[in-house]
């Protein structure tokens, strides 16, 4: 097949959809297809040889215009082209696939409030958002690509992330049954080879100062607010004092704002704020469970990559990722993530080994019955069928 991906940018070290999209063109290449890639800036080094490449040059100002120009000239570039199948996944429209990986905006706008801790902060909120231009240009922009009419007949066929997305898309603008396909997010197992695990942990604990003996939780996320570590900290500060326990949070550099509240609560001593972690393995292999309290992620990598490495997980039911696991064999689902009496909870059930044993072996079986290969032959059938509606249109 000739398949075209349309993204803004392509740096895959960058991590994300971009490396998702320079993963899934490197195993299209191994099959022989022939494959382009619309964008304003690419690492040719990290994409696949024999990729075609067509720079598509939009203005960075104003922010809130940046994405309606990008999938414009995306259309434009597209003129005469004879691709077997387009693919979108984010800010574009009139393709032939739309996979938006991040979900729905409109669905993160709303789960956005959900982590002011008050409903009327929330309130105050909704109100500040009716007159912030680029979240209305964002939501009009979406109105667009999922309402509107751009491809004869029928619209794009529609890749949800999971369940919960494809909850979002029927709630959101009515869309369901033939328009739209469930394709999860898969981990590759071969990337976190065990060899160097002990040495690893090791080094991390060494570098942090954590002793052999502590119990590590992993938080990961760069959006701190959004991914839940403000309700992590109050949880945290219910935990027994006397028990040899260590977060490890990971993410954004700037961790003043979390070092704050940490210090409010009384917990710097049971918080390490390592800021980003370039490679995941070390935070995977230092740790003994991971917790991701997010109000909104519509499949979040980091709960499968936790339970290849072994890790019992905790996270919530705003995680599309949840539908992975079946709680209690590979860790737990939180109701809200304001509850913070049942997270420390859920996270002092692992001070016992055997328990967090258990579960991350369940984990890890689970994580190996959905691979990259399973999702990669998932793909090809998206494509192949894009292609037919797209003959018998």
């Amino acid at each position: 097949m000739d398949i075209a991906f349309c993204y803004e940018s392509v740096l895959p070290e960058r991590g994300g959809c971009e490396m998702y999209i320079a993963s899934l063109a490197r195993r299209l290449s191994q099959d022989g297809h022939s494959l382009h890639l619309y964008a304003s800036r690419w690492d040719e080094a990290k994409l696949p040889k024999g990729m075609h490449f067509h720079r598509v040059a939009v203005s960075s100002w104003p922010r809130s215009l940046r994405p309606w120009r990008f999938g414009g000239e995306v259309l434009r570039a597209l003129r005469g082209s004879s691709h077997d199948a387009t693919i979108g996944f984010d800010k574009t429209w009139g393709l032939d696939i739309l996979y938006p990986q991040g979900g729905l905006y409109a669905a993160s706008a709303e789960q956005n409030l959900q982590k002011e801790p008050t409903e009327s902060r929330r309130t105050f909120m909704r109100l500040v958002k009716k007159f912030d231009l680029a979240h209305q240009s964002f939501l009009a922009l979406e109105r667009r690509q999922y309402l509107g009419n751009h491809l004869g007949n029928r619209g794009s066929l529609v890749v949800a992330i999971s369940e919960m997305v494809r909850g979002h898309f029927k709630r959101f603008y009515g869309i369901a049954g033939e328009d739209l396909r469930v394709v999860r997010i898969a981990t590759n197992p071969d990337r976190f080879s065990e060899q160097d695990r002990p040495l690893r942990r090791h080094q991390v604990r060494e570098k942090h100062g954590i002793q052999p003996s502590e119990v590590v939780a992993l938080f990961c996320g760069m959006n701190y607010r959004l991914k839940g570590l403000v309700p992590l900290l109050h949880a945290v500060s219910l935990l027994p004092r006397e028990q040899p326990f260590r977060l490890l949070a990971t993410g954004a550099d700037d961790t003043r704002e979390m070092r704050a509240i940490a210090h409010k609560l009384g917990i710097e001593n049971k918080v390490v704020f390592a800021g980003y972690c370039p490679d995941m393995r070390d935070g995977y292999f230092a740790a003994d469970l991971f917790v991701h309290p997010t109000f909104y992620d519509p499949c979040s990598h980091v709960v499968p990559e936790a339970m290849s490495c072994g890790l019992p997980v905790i996270t919530t039911r705003y995680n599309g990722a949840s539908e992975l696991m079946s709680p209690p064999r590979e860790g737990f689902l939180i109701d809200d993530p304001h509850n913070h009496q049942a997270m420390a909870k859920a996270i002092s059930h692992f001070f016992d080994a055997s328990k967090r044993q258990a579960c991350g072996q369940a984990g890890r079986k689970t994580a190996a019955q959905w691979t990259f290969e399973h999702h990669y032959r998932q793909m090809l059938d998206v494509f192949s069928e894009a292609r037919q509606r797209k003959q018998a249109a």
